[in-house]
């Protein structure tokens, strides 16, 4: 599979998560938004059901070996797995039943998400309440268990839907908290150090590398997304709220296109806005022409290194308004394909 042609039919996708608690209605509105090419169709997330099904809990559930419950302060390492980790697997399975269920015959890319070791590292805690991420040797357990878990997950998602072309999507919101010794402690009075940036590329690439000849994206919603080292680690796409880009990342995102990175780019709001409503497709995107322009890139190339996503998960959204922005996104992406400049 050539780099160009990992994200072929995926002018548009969603993040991740969705509201509400109903499996079958998430996944027949992410199926319907962007079937018949008019994107990335995806195994959507509830974490409106609890803990277990938000996005550490489920990824939790994934560990191989490694198992965690729910404290007061949040997800905490186990011996076993109790009922909380039990609780994330079979929702798991739910949304996966019903992701089997409505992409029956389909044929084409597919995303499965999964919060990335570092985000991880930063959530989870060890038996005395500190994060993982004090610990390399935690750290390296973690990632380890996590690698092994996403092959089982990613082979159990092509035998569910043997048509699809899985891509994984790393979500890594802490990432740059991380890099820059910004992670509080349990107390909140000090922050865990800073991690080597060798060492957190060398741990993405090999949770990346799970993916085999599948394409991989990590998304974060933060600001100052570490783009050249994300790229390094074998990304395939950088996911990130374009209204978090400051000019000091410009440079950082003309050299990721050059270089064959696909962008997706969170132009539609996640949350219902104050305004009552979303702008027109073509409003949504100006900032993108904008931007492509500034950066003396060919607007031809739009469509080929540009995929359109809300800023960040719908979990927040009202069922109505998430329905709204993934067929909004959609129609911003044909907008951009129709009139790139």
């Amino acid at each position: 599979m050539s780099e160009k042609s990992k994200f072929s039919g995926c002018p548009a996708t969603g993040i991740g998560s969705m509201p509400g608690g109903d499996a079958r209605e998430a996944a027949k509105t992410v199926t319907g938004s962007f079937g018949d090419g008019a994107g990335l169709p995806y195994l959507a997330e509830l974490p409106a059901r609890g803990p277990g099904a938000d996005m550490i809990g489920r990824t939790i559930g994934l560990l191989v070996e490694m198992y965690g419950h729910v404290e007061p302060s949040g997800w905490r390492i186990s011996d076993r797995p109790g009922r909380d980790t039990r609780r994330a697997r079979s929702w798991l399975g739910e949304d996966l039943d019903a992701l089997e269920e409505f992409t029956q015959g389909y044929e084409g890319p597919l995303k499965v998400q999964a919060v990335g070791p570092w985000t991880l590292a930063a959530a989870l805690e060890r038996r005395g309440g500190e994060a993982a991420l004090g610990d390399p040797g935690a750290c390296r357990d973690l990632a380890g268990s996590l690698a092994e878990g996403l092959r089982a997950h990613l082979a159990e998602v092509r035998r569910r839907v043997p048509g699809a072309d899985v891509i994984l999507q790393l979500d890594e919101p802490s990432l740059t908290g991380v890099l820059t010794g910004q992670i509080r402690t349990a107390s909140g009075y000090r922050t865990y150090r800073a991690v080597d940036r060798q060492v957190v590329e060398g741990t993405l690439r090999e949770v990346l590398a799970t993916a085999g000849d599948g394409a991989t994206v990590v998304h974060s919603c933060a600001p100052a997304v570490p783009f050249a080292l994300l790229r390094r680690a074998g990304a395939d796409g950088i996911s990130f709220d374009f209204s978090l880009l400051t000019e000091r990342e410009e440079e950082a995102i003309g050299e990721a296109v050059e270089g064959g990175t696909q962008l997706f780019l969170g132009v539609v709001p996640s949350a219902d806005p104050a305004s009552g409503g979303l702008s027109d497709p073509g409003g949504s995107v100006m900032g993108v022409r904008t931007l492509w322009r500034r950066l003396g890139l060919n607007p031809g190339t739009l469509t080929e290194s540009v995929v359109i996503t809300p800023s960040c998960g719908l979990a927040g959204a009202s069922p109505a308004y998430a329905r709204a922005a993934l067929a909004h996104c959609a129609r911003a992406a044909r907008s951009l394909a129709d009139n790139p400049e």
